[in-house]
């Protein structure tokens, strides 16, 4: 044995370069790139009568990589499997394992839940043997999602459309998105009425709002026109007195650290991230040894990170923002717990000088506050609440003022809350007081329907519900979007005619896969196979059993239509309506004259209002270059017949001078709307507006692709504007060719370890 080294391998190149640095002389590191095996992709691999025996094959241009791991293993002393520290790492490892043919004196199994020195040393001294539960779990799930994709693709296939598939996972999350939109349009508003009382204390004025009868303790609510009448015709001409002014303190607690899937959620709510480019950018951050794993649903913290925590906020923030005890969370009922919450690794170490930008920064930023606004004491607010009674009528005003911030001095800015309270404080008064009505403000309203789910909320329903575990949700999404079964419609998501046409074959034939019940027991079950209690192959027999009946009967089921989605685009070749069909780069508009025209279009979205120049509809256009993606706004007559073009965005808003449509500044929050119709006398000229126009884009931004090149192509086949442009496109690919700004991002991560599990 003298002269071998020690072998790690570990899943990622990054992780294996800052690995070998701390490990240092007599350890050499490898890296696998996520699994070197699998279930093949041509045939079902699985020998279901032999007592469910998987056919693992070397996964197609990993064979020179096995041979040099090979290789590495007779120079070996010891070799470490280091692969991610969840129950897909575990199969990895196993897998390395059984490719490599060791034995189990020379496979010895470690584990980092962050990439800093101390632990990675740590954990090299204190090896362990490989958890055949947690390979066992990992198998069971892959062998069960192989099942149901290769039994119930083919039936899609013939019932319904080539290139479909179905899944224990995503045909649950697919039925999630298709019931919301059924119970929108099942949804039928119901009236309800606001009554706004503006009152003068003095000359001190503010707004209070109906609540109810006096003497009742729930507030009440105005159901129609009549009754709002009623109260108005009782109160106009009565005297107004304050009732009750009730002061207290609202203690606003501290949110837990991240979790996988509160953090995709606020990472698409405040950041705009998908949850798959989220897990992406994680991924870096982890192998980079800022962050811990962030493949968890644990809000446990160590004792050590939250000791650091706490030293550093007595430091900056002082004392009284420490609180008496460390805050501890407890996880879900159904949570794993392998691992910790997702936080920084060194929490002393601010973004600031983390040494990062663009989206990593963007990303641990809002871990590192998360987690230090977790360890903080709570915010404390002031509360006012005034009633007020006029002919036996309450109307009440709330007050609420930060006394204390507590955790928003770490957590404020993400957190949207305002430190100064931009509403006017109430006037001081006390019980007995006289009030002057200024006026009365009626305003009808209907209840809404629930809203449609967006990345974020459905993450959140998933995880309520059961459905998958952390690793699986932004796989499962990206896979329901990329099938085309749902769309993205601004944040939120809806469900195609494809999609509801697959999700009704499967409420009707197979009812069990859809079922959110039936999917979280499937969890449940296999949750059992990881500690111990369940053995896996009866899991799977238990289940074909049920299954495979359905999978024959349905051989014999009629075929399932796709119906038409319909729009009021016409075609410009021969002036049918035009549809919207998919294809293998995204939706498109096609004329419904298809095959006799082949007219095609790209699909945009027409906002409101008219355009300034022309009167002519306004269309969504996106720019993209590269990694980044700038939304505009032009005219649907295109730049040789009007022209018109803006980056602010058109709003239901008319001008009440000019009476044409008016626009506001993009971005988040409520933005003014203002009127862009030049010799109107509310004309705001653009250098005005605030925001980037395209002018200072260009000038700021060279590499910026120019509108005309950035409308989207049909999907399948070439549009006739596209054929009509073709003198257009060498400029464009000019421009393409333009070399991007250095920066100095950390590198990105690798796709083999973006997301290991799928549904």
């Amino acid at each position: 044995m003298a002269g071998k080294t020690n072998l790690v391998i570990v899943e990622s190149p990054a992780k294996a370069k800052t690995i070998e640095k701390y490990l240092g002389a007599g350890y050499k590191v490898a890296a696998s790139m996520g699994h070197m095996r699998d279930l093949p992709k041509s045939k079902f691999g699985v020998d279901i009568e032999a007592g469910w025996v998987p056919d693992y094959q070397v996964l197609k241009g990993k064979e020179h990589q096995v041979a040099e791991l090979r290789s590495a293993v007779k120079k070996s002393d010891k070799v470490y499997l280091a692969t991610d520290p969840d129950r897909e790492g575990e199969a990895i490892a196993w897998h390395l394992k059984e490719m490599l043919e060791l034995p189990d004196s020379k496979a010895l199994r470690v584990t980092f839940n962050e990439i800093t020195k101390k632990v990675v040393t740590d954990s090299i001294q204190s090896p362990r043997a490989l958890d055949m539960d947690l390979v066992d779990a990992q198998q069971a799930r892959r062998i069960l999602d192989r099942v149901v994709g290769y039994e119930l693709s083919p039936v899609l296939w013939k019932k319904v459309r080539r290139n479909l598939s179905a899944g224990r996972v995503q045909s649950a999350t697919t039925k999630m998105v298709c019931d919301r939109e059924a119970e929108i349009r099942a949804f039928i508003p119901e009236e309800y009425w606001e009554l706004d009382a503006a009152l003068l204390a003095g000359t001190s004025e503010f707004t209070a709002h109906f609540y109810g009868a006096d003497g009742v303790s729930k507030q009440q609510t105005l159901r129609s026109q009549e009754e709002t009448d009623a109260v108005i015709a009782a109160v106009r001409d009565a005297a107004f007195t304050v009732k009750s002014i009730k002061r207290g303190e609202r203690r606003q607690n501290p949110p837990p650290p991240f979790a996988t899937s509160t953090m995709q959620q606020d990472a698409s709510r405040r950041l705009n991230f998908a949850p798959y480019k989220t897990m992406s950018v994680a991924q870096v951050l982890y192998e980079s040894g800022l962050i811990t794993y962030m493949r968890t649903d644990s809000l446990r913290i160590s004792p050590e990170a939250q000791a650091s925590a706490r030293a550093y906020i007595g430091t900056r923030y002082g004392q009284p923002y420490v609180p008496s005890s460390p805050n501890a969370y407890k996880s879900k009922a159904n949570a794993q717990d392998a691992h910790e919450a997702i936080r920084p690794s060194d929490p002393t170490l601010t973004p600031e000088n983390a040494g990062l930008n663009g989206d990593n920064l963007k990303l641990y930023r809002l871990i590192w506050s998360r987690f230090m606004a977790s360890q903080m004491t709570p915010a404390v607010h002031d509360t006012v609440t005034l009633d007020s009674v006029a002919a036996g009528w309450v109307f009440r005003a709330t007050e609420s003022a930060l006394k204390f911030p507590g955790f928003l001095a770490a957590y404020d800015e993400l957190n949207g809350e305002s430190k100064s309270n931009s509403k006017k404080p109430l006037p001081p008064l006390k019980d007995g007081d006289p009030l002057k009505l200024k006026s009365l403000s009626p305003q009808q309203k209907f209840t809404q329907p629930p809203a449609r789910y967006t990345e974020d909320s459905l993450i959140r329903a998933m995880e309520e519900q059961g459905i998958g575990r952390p690793s699986t949700y932004a796989p499962t999404i990206s896979t329901i979007e990329r099938r085309d079964y749902v769309v993205k419609e601004g944040k939120a998501l809806k469900p195609t005619p494809l999609g509801e046409t697959v999700n009704l074959l499967m409420e009707d034939r197979f009812p069990n896969i859809v079922d959110a019940a039936f999917t979280a027991q499937m969890e449940s079950l296999l949750d059992g196979v990881e500690d111990g209690t369940r053995e896996w192959k009866a899991v799977l027999s238990d289940f074909y059993r049920d299954f495979r009946p359905l999978v024959v009967a349905a051989e014999d089921i009629p075929r399932y239509k796709v119906p038409v989605e319909e729009t009021d685009e016409i075609c410009e070749l021969c002036g049918m309506p035009m549809v919207i069909k998919s294809g293998r780069f995204g939706r498109f508009l096609s004329c419904s004259g298809f095959p006799e025209c082949k007219g095609t279009r790209p699909l945009t979205e027409t906002m409101p209002g008219q355009c300034p120049k022309c009167g002519g509809r306004i269309l969504k256009r996106e720019s993209k270059k590269g990694a980044r993606k700038y939304t505009f706004f032009t005219c649907e007559k295109g730049k040789d017949e009007c022209g018109f073009l803006t980056f602010d965005v058109p709003t239901e808003d008319i001008c009440p001078e000019c009476g044409k449509t008016m626009y506001k500044k993009p971005g988040k929050g409520a933005h003014k709307s203002f009127c862009a119709t030049e010799g109107c006398p509310l004309f705001l000229p653009e250098d005005q507006r605030g925001g980037r126009t395209w002018k200072k884009k260009q000038a700021s931004d060279a590499a910026v692709e120019p509108p005309d090149a950035a409308i989207a192509q049909s999907a399948d086949t070439k549009s006739t504007a596209t054929k009509k442009s073709t003198a257009k496109k060498p400029a464009a690919k000019t421009a393409a060719k333009k070399p991007a700004a250095k920066t100095t991002t950390k590198p990105t991560a690798k796709k083999t370890t973006a997301a290991k599990e799928t549904a």
